[in-house]
């Protein structure tokens, strides 16, 4: 269908895992998420931190707080985007090179932790 090969299908996963957790997690894009939404963090009894979400305002604004705060659902459209990337604009290539980079370097990192 897309004649894609293997080695960009593995650039494309993650570079979409890369920008979702971008988009849903990292600090540098939380001016995103804080019109929609505040995010608090308590400790549960066995010391694991908990991430308490509060969705802002109603109707579209909470629609799009509920939208942010959910890594599956930013992930089905930072996927859709990504793909449209890289079959209609192939000049972003190197962008999803380096945001592919960026999430094996987070998975290897996760694991060495986490183990």
């Amino acid at each position: 269908m897309f004649g894609i090969s293997f080695l960009d299908l593995v650039i494309l996963v993650l570079a979409s895992f890369r920008l979702t957790h971008l988009i849903v997690f990292d600090e540098i894009t939380a001016f995103i998420r804080k019109p929609f939404l505040s995010v608090t963090y308590d400790s549960d009894p066995s010391g694991q931190l908990v991430r308490n979400v509060e969705y802002k305002g109603t109707g579209l604004r909470r629609w799009i707080g509920s939208l942010l705060a959910c890594h599956w659902c930013v992930g089905v459209w930072v996927a859709a985007v990504i793909l449209l990337l890289y079959t209609y604009v192939p000049i972003t290539y190197p962008l999803l090179l380096v945001l592919a980079i960026a999430g094996a370097a987070a998975v290897i990192e996760t694991k060495m932790y986490f183990g």
